[in-house]
């Protein structure tokens, strides 16, 4: 009777962490994304726009540029941001990693698929899914599962999709969903064929099996403290670069932007690099083609733009081997470059 007594004792505490996870992540994707997306969708349905392109009246000053920039810009992600730090940290402390190894620590194409399925309800920009992945990399999820659910995140985005319909033409997001699908699978399983990733990443926190006595909100804190000061100081820093250099980046669009390889790859590259919030690559496109771009630069900035940029590859400079983050920047513009290269033909 007492080996069942303590049997029972057990219990609770292994299953009232997971569960406080999901209610954390259902409320807080409720709140950011779900349901503001819902009413969203019948703006975009109505006026076939869900806003100005956040390019838009860039300041010739690049100290002004960087300034008018980030600001618009956090206002649009600060939420998301702090939920994507708030997950990353919680996933460390609440889900066992057991787990997380069984399903998305295999080096196999079913760890890569599992993490694109776990991506779908997130809907986050690149940079604020980061910090959830650097947390799943640090218990010990493959580079594999880790960089479907990174990228998966925006690329497949169920209300992008939706608003990209209503906005460009339900064209336009039957090829996003289709290129984005074979860019997220097949850029993070060659990433993981081609990187080492023999030992897992250093964990900042010991495994929950080996602390069992220490206090669960001591652990939180720590790993959300090691998270912040590891993610989000560089975020902001590239995040000012990258405004101040946007006039760089993204010519103003006109008719010069045409339907040629050097456009395509060179919107391939900067899409690579710029950053944006959730969804705002098609306002981006919508005016850049109302000025005269073509739709092979066109399809190239819409795989691109959301997938990966220069913020959220620096963020994950510890989650990574550098080797995985360069093949995964190089990839997605390759991605980009042929998607564009298709509507050359």
């Amino acid at each position: 009777m007492a080996g069942q007594s303590s049997s029972l004792a057990v219990k609770p505490v292994v299953w009232w962490k997971p569960a406080l996870f999901f209610l954390v992540v259902i409320v807080g994707l409720w709140y950011v994304k779900w349901q503001p997306y819902y009413g969203k969708a019948f703006t975009a349905s109505e006026t076939h726009s869900i806003g100005n392109s956040i390019l838009a009246n860039a300041s010739d000053s690049p100290f002004r540029a960087a300034l008018d920039y980030a600001m618009v810009y956090f206002l649009a992600v600060w939420k998301a941001a702090v939920l994507g730090v708030i997950l990353g940290s919680l996933v460390q402390v609440l889900i066992p990693r057991n787990w997380l190894v069984r399903t998305l620590g295999q080096r196999r194409l079913s760890g890569t698929l599992f993490g694109t399925l776990l991506s779908l309800p997130g809907m986050m920009c690149s940079c604020c899914a980061a910090p959830v992945t650097a947390g799943m990399r640090r218990q010990s999820v493959s580079i594999g599962g880790a960089l479907a659910f990174w990228m998966g995140n925006p690329l497949l985005n169920p209300a992008t999709l939706v608003f990209m319909g209503f906005v460009l033409g339900w064209n336009f997001a039957f090829v996003r969903l289709l290129a984005g699908i074979l860019t997220v699978v097949g850029v993070a399983l060659l990433v993981q064929h081609y990187t080492r990733d023999d030992a897992p990443v250093i964990v900042d926190m010991p495994a929950e099996e080996n602390v069992a006595d220490e206090h669960f909100m001591r652990r939180w804190g720590s790993a959300l403290w090691n998270l912040f000061w590891s993610t989000i100081p560089v975020y902001v820093l590239a995040v000012l670069a990258l405004g101040a250099a946007r006039v760089w980046l993204f010519p103003h669009a006109d008719a010069g932007i045409d339907n040629t390889l050097f456009w395509v790859v060179m919107m391939a590259i900067a899409g690579c690099l710029f950053v944006i919030p959730t969804a705002a690559e098609i306002p981006i496109v919508q005016t850049m083609m109302m000025a005269g771009m073509g739709v092979a630069p066109a399809l190239a900035l819409l795989i691109t733009l959301p997938a990966v940029s220069l913020p959220s590859l620096i963020m994950l400079r510890k989650s990574f081997p550098a080797k995985a983050l360069w093949l995964t920047g190089g990839l997605v513009i390759l991605c980009g470059i042929l998607l564009g290269s298709v509507a050359l033909i």
